[in-house]
């Protein structure tokens, strides 16, 4: 599907349910210039990944000026049968200042029937002031946590200390997938984003110059994969991530989780990455608590806002 409509006489919108290489290419190219000038990208990963061939329930929006320059980019994802469809947006940073955000943020609203969740990473002023404008409240609070891994402001980092019979072994691409999916499924069922991951979502990743089986952690006990503590590292900004960690619900509360983290830090902090970082959800007290007493604090948060329903 193809859809161009004249937003102003000097904007033009467009909206594609896939995007060519070509176009994926200038888009993943935007997205890096405000990065580069905002600290983070305003396109989350799953986000950039879905940039790439067609995906069910994904919407694509491309804002160009007169020239037809592309200067802003939405994406939709209207995959959760409950939740109302997510979206993030960027606009270039040399053409804010021109009502290019305000414009994509209408049509995002067009484009989900005014039922509306919209990402704000890094929580900037300009994101609140756009999400006042549409209307949108504050719904969710997303923390990045940061704790030093090596140096010497480094806490010591904690023992693990799994619970009886559990053994903990790493990833074998291909032989694992099935039975990691169904416990990410298990561990995150209240959670639609994580929990919701398919086969074509984990080779995605695996498929990533970032992937390494090394550094991803399964926790077994009498041959059932039981937790997982997926890492990952960003090479350019010398950050070890605690990407993913997961318990079956019923090996949840025996500390597992904790020791699982402890696992993937260590071995963030044998690979000498200076420091180590992960996301939570502020209204996750309990995860929270866990990962500030694993000397964590919070470095930033991702805001997301949405319509009143």
């Amino acid at each position: 599907m193809s859809e161009m409509s004249e937003a102003t006489g000097r904007r033009s919108l467009e909206t594609l349910d896939e995007l060519t290489e070509e176009l994926a290419a200038r888009v993943l190219e935007l997205v890096a210039d405000a990065a580069r000038n905002d600290g983070q990208p305003a396109v989350s990963e799953q986000g950039r990944l879905q940039m790439r061939g067609r995906r069910p329930g994904v919407r694509h929006l491309l804002l160009r000026d007169g020239t037809g320059e592309l200067v802003g980019y939405g994406q939709l994802e209207d995959t959760d049968p409950v939740e109302a469809p997510a979206a993030e947006l960027v606009v270039h940073p040399a053409h804010r200042g021109r009502g290019h955000g305000r414009e994509l943020g209408h049509a995002l609203l067009r484009e989900s029937g005014r039922r509306l969740r919209v990402w704000a990473h890094g929580g900037h002023p300009s994101a609140r002031h756009l999400a006042q404008v549409l209307g949108l409240s504050l719904f969710r609070e997303l923390r990045q946590m940061r704790r030093p891994l090596t140096g010497p402001d480094a806490p010591p980092l904690a023992e693990p200390v799994l619970p009886g019979g559990v053994t903990v072994r790493t990833f074998r691409p291909g032989e694992d997938d099935a039975a990691w999916l169904a416990a990410n499924a298990a561990a995150f069922a209240h959670h639609p984003e994580q929990g919701s991951l398919t086969q074509r979502d984990l080779d995605d990743r695996k498929a990533q110059p970032w992937f390494d089986p090394a550094g991803f952690f399964l926790a077994e006990r009498a041959g059932e994969l039981v937790g997982f503590h997926w890492t990952k590292v960003h090479a350019e900004e010398q950050l070890g991530e605690v990407y993913v960690v997961g318990v079956r619900p019923e090996a949840q509360g025996g500390g597992l989780g904790k020791a699982l983290t402890a696992v993937g830090l260590r071995h963030l902090s044998r690979l000498g990455l200076p420091t180590g970082m992960l996301y939570v959800d502020a209204d996750n007290t309990a995860a929270v608590t866990v990962y500030e007493r694993l000397g964590f604090t919070t470095h930033e948060v991702d805001l997301m806002y949405r319509t009143e329903t």
